[in-house]
């Protein structure tokens, strides 16, 4: 079984319609569907199999049985499910937000931040977003009219059409405004902080939470660069690349590509109908449609009429990768480019008297102080090389029996976890 047909998982935000069960096909009772989550291994809200053997099973659960090399090389750097992708009805205004990076998120959050695109489905005449700021202000003007209600004079409003793309980088403060229907794709988190919500209360009769302080730290206060061209891809970033695929079903009726063992594919149907086939197997797909190819899944085939979103992970631009190495009285590590060039080197006394795990958190904090020190992002860092004397068990990366001399760290093999 190559091609997995997902069902969402569905959210009831109160600021939302009903079109994504009346014109997308969502299997949804209530009255209101804000969201429909069509590719997600978050635990809040995970899409689900629908066809083949592995019926039933979550996303996650799929990928936690035939293994994470499913998901391609490329995705060796994340410790989890790199993306979400979603379809979102916003019949009235979303709060305005922003996501914070993945540094703060995982200080703060415990998981990623959050960058992500929108591809607009369908907009009503006149409707708009927010995106970023109309100029530059400062940190303790844009507490002061957060506290006065008047953030909106400030915002950057931006009237949207059927087909446009905007791309939103974490620190990006947005809103989607009423009467917009769109699909995003972004990285797996669902960490939003709140800024502004127009009063409005939830089914608890409460005012929804504001994430103030948060916020001003990780807002990016300066006017955002719409880029007006969308060539080669509709997006494209460290953590997801997004190609839009068109067939009338007439000049254009059937396309044919390669899953490699790099990336996963997945297919987010827009619009139109047809058939999808891979290794001799073909499963039919529908408007709303969210489809799934494992990494190295080879040749397939899509012919019929569609609008879709294909999304693939590609290589990081600029990695750099930290190795430490461990030893009975030094702790050494290291930077190293992708050219394997050593950028800087910090070493420090072990103390091994220790606890283990107090050696693992100021190693931890060592590796940030070090990045920090050098001005890199801890995105930039695809894998840390962690080098320990003794015996280890590979597959889960651990020191069972360190081995020491007189004192001295005996001349063993180090092996690389990830």
């Amino acid at each position: 079984m190559s091609i997995l047909k997902l069902k969402p998982a569905c959210k009831d935000y109160l600021w939302g319609g009903h079109r994504l069960v009346e014109e997308y096909g969502v299997e949804y009772e209530g009255s209101v569907l804000a969201e429909a989550w069509e590719l997600s291994c978050h635990p809040d809200g995970a899409s689900t199999i629908v066809n083949g053997e592995y019926s039933g099973k979550t996303l996650q659960e799929y990928i936690d049985l035939i293994d994470s090399e499913a998901l391609g090389t490329h995705c060796r750097r994340f410790r989890e499910f790199p993306i979400l992708t979603k379809f979102i009805d916003a019949k009235d205004n979303l709060s305005i937000q922003v996501h914070p990076s993945n540094a703060y998120a995982l200080q703060h959050e415990g998981q990623y931040g959050k960058t992500e695109m929108w591809y607009i489905i369908d907009a009503e005449p006149g409707a708009f977003l927010y995106y970023g700021f109309k100029r530059e202000i400062s940190k303790e003007e844009f507490a002061q009219r957060i506290k006065e209600n008047t953030l909106l004079e400030v915002l950057n409003a931006v009237e949207v059409h059927k087909g446009d793309t905007l791309f939103i980088e974490s620190g990006t403060l947005h809103a989607i405004g009423k009467g917009i229907l769109l699909a995003e794709i972004q990285q797996n988190s669902n960490v939003t902080y709140r800024i502004y919500d127009y009063g409005r209360v939830g089914a608890d009769g409460k005012k929804r939470d504001l994430h103030i302080e948060k916020a001003l730290a990780v807002t990016n206060r300066i006017p955002i660069v719409r880029s007006g061209s969308d060539y080669p891809h509709v997006a494209d970033c460290d953590y997801f690349t997004v190609d839009k695929l068109n067939l009338d079903g007439k000049l254009t009726y059937r396309v044919q590509g390669t899953v490699y063992d790099t990336s996963f594919l997945s297919i987010l149907i827009l619009d139109g109908q047809g058939i999808i086939s891979n290794k001799g197997e073909k499963v039919s797909y529908k408007k709303g449609d969210s489809l799934f190819l494992p990494a190295n899944s080879g040749d397939w085939q899509i012919e019929g009429t569609c609008d879709a979103l294909l999304t693939t992970i590609r290589e990081k631009a600029n990695p750099i990768r930290v190795g430490v190495n461990i030893g009975s009285s030094e702790i050494q590590m290291g930077i190293v480019n992708e050219q394997n060039e050593l950028l800087d080197v910090k070493k420090y006394p072990t103390n091994p008297k220790r606890p283990a795990s107090e050696i693992i958190e100021e190693t931890a904090q060592n590796i940030l102080s070090l990045l920090t020190d050098n001005d890199i992002p801890l995105e930039q860092c695809v894998g840390v090389g962690v080098g320990g004397p003794g015996t280890i068990d590979k597959r889960q990366g651990k020191v069972y029996i360190p081995i020491t001399f007189a004192g001295k760290t005996s001349h063993l093999p180090r092996v690389l976890v990830r």
